[in-house]
């Protein structure tokens, strides 16, 4: 006989009070506990999947097999790389965001690329009508995929002992509820124990589960951080909806690196992978126009050229605004007092706009340089040469600090069409600048930059 108990639990992380508390202890949040009926099963029950657990025994180093994993080819060039090279079989991989992102559409575009495979969709949030609509408009390659809608997770693996998949893909984990918790279908007891649950088998049958889980206010993944620490791989899905860009972003991944980006362009008919960014993110057009600069970033293993727009202007009212978007607001505060402190700019009056085009975040230092030089570019109303781009980070001294990766920043900028390309100095050393069409120019400190920028 199952025995009950009554826990409280928060909403934000998933700590659990035998009482009521108003303020959660873990992550400082305020009334987020909310009342669970937790019950104990007895230890000798049958898993939820039924299927029984094969005991383990210890093993070795040299007994174990060290091959590669072997990789499920997703046909998406951008999701294969994020996930590392392909779906992991035996993986559980999560895939978060904001209400209608295009995480379903992702996710059914790709299923109708792999006629190759036996894949079981199960709904919980819309109906069969509803994906054979948006099937039909995304227009790809139609395949034998099987749709159920369930929410049960018990009638789930009646289905799928039925079907016998390769693969299985769950929208959303917060509409599937078990039998064993008496608690509503999204709450964290039911999220933890569902996720759980599939994970045994994803882990004992090797069939790799696709979930896709919303987000909440905060921009994290609802549901308790267990569920993070659950699933193998965790894909963030993002981007503003008045662009028409998105980014995916690997958070978490035991398969694969998690610097990886994967950029895509919303369409009527789907999402389009976009191979090269560089071209997109560049306005065609900003000639003779004072606040923008054009920086080599790298998210990933991918270089790629974005745009640095920066507006100062003299403050209205006593209290400046500082302000960017894209871009880490600390960091400009930071840059902001170097460009006083070192370089004797007087911005403490001046309101200062930041933004980098396109709707991107980026977290590349190798930016800074970009920020600034835009930044001054707009104080003083003179326009940088199209044709530069540059690359940095800035020290609080004022010296500019070398960057990784150059080689493949100059590669980018020169394959873009840009003639001239500002670079640390100490970047310079084991650069072979004969075989190079772009003309590099050595910085060393912030002064010699602008004075390379402005004359």
């Amino acid at each position: 006989m199952a025995k009950e108990k009554t826990v409280y639990v928060c909403n934000n992380c998933g700590q659990e009070s035998p009482k009521w508390v108003g303020k959660c202890p873990s992550c400082g949040e305020w009334n987020t506990y909310v009342e669970e009926i937790v019950r104990k099963e007895p230890t000798n029950r049958r898993p939820v999947s039924g299927i029984e657990i094969q005991k383990a025994k210890p093993l070795t180093l040299g007994e174990i097999e060290a091959d590669d994993e072997p990789r499920i080819n997703m046909h998406d060039d951008e999701l294969n790389r994020v996930l590392g090279g392909g779906l992991v079989p035996g993986s559980l991989v999560l895939i978060g965001g904001e209400p209608g992102i295009g995480k379903s559409t992702l996710v059914m575009q790709t299923v109708l690329r792999m006629p190759e495979k036996k894949i079981l969709y199960i709904s919980g949030e819309e109906s069969a009508r509803q994906l054979k609509l948006r099937a039909d408009r995304l227009s790809e390659v139609s395949s034998d995929c099987l749709i159920v809608c369930e929410t049960s997770l018990e009638q789930i693996y009646v289905h799928i002992k039925n079907t016998r998949p390769d693969l299985v893909i769950i929208d959303s984990i917060q509409t599937i509820s078990t039998e064993n918790i008496e608690s509503s279908p999204g709450s964290i007891a039911q999220v933890r124990e569902c996720s759980a649950s599939i994970l045994r088998f994803a882990k004992e049958t090797h069939t790799p589960v696709l979930l896709i889980g919303h987000i909440n206010k905060e921009g994290s993944i609802a549901g308790p951080k267990v569920l993070e620490h659950i699933v193998d791989t965790v894909l963030q899905f993002e981007g503003d909806q008045h662009y028409m860009y998105r980014i995916l972003r690997s958070i978490k991944n035991r398969f694969g690196s998690t610097a990886e980006l994967g950029i895509y362009e919303m369409r009527q008919d789907g999402l389009r992978q976009v191979s090269n960014p560089s071209e997109l993110l560049l306005s065609q057009d900003h000639e003779g126009m004072s606040g923008v600069a054009i920086a080599s970033a790298i998210e990933g293993v991918r270089p790629f050229l974005i745009e640095t727009q920066a507006l100062v202007s003299s403050a209205v009212y006593g209290n400046p605004q500082r302000s960017a978007t894209g871009f880490d607001i600390r960091r400009m505060n930071m840059l902001l007092a170097v460009l006083e402190k070192r370089v004797g700019f007087k911005l403490a009056q001046k309101d200062v706009f930041l933004n980098i085009a396109g709707g991107l975040k980026v977290n590349d230092p190798a930016i800074d340089l970009a920020v600034i030089s835009a930044i001054l570019s707009s104080n003083m109303d003179a326009a940088i040469e199209p044709e530069v781009c540059m690359a940095g980070e800035i020290g609080l001294s004022g010296e500019i600090r070398p960057v990784n990766r150059i080689e493949q920043r100059i590669g980018e900028a020169e394959k873009l069409g840009f003639k001239r390309f500002l670079l640390p100095k100490y970047n310079l050393q084991g650069i072979d600048t004969q075989k190079l069409k772009i003309e590099l120019v050595p910085v060393r400190k912030v002064e010699e930059a602008f004075r390379a920028l402005f004359g």
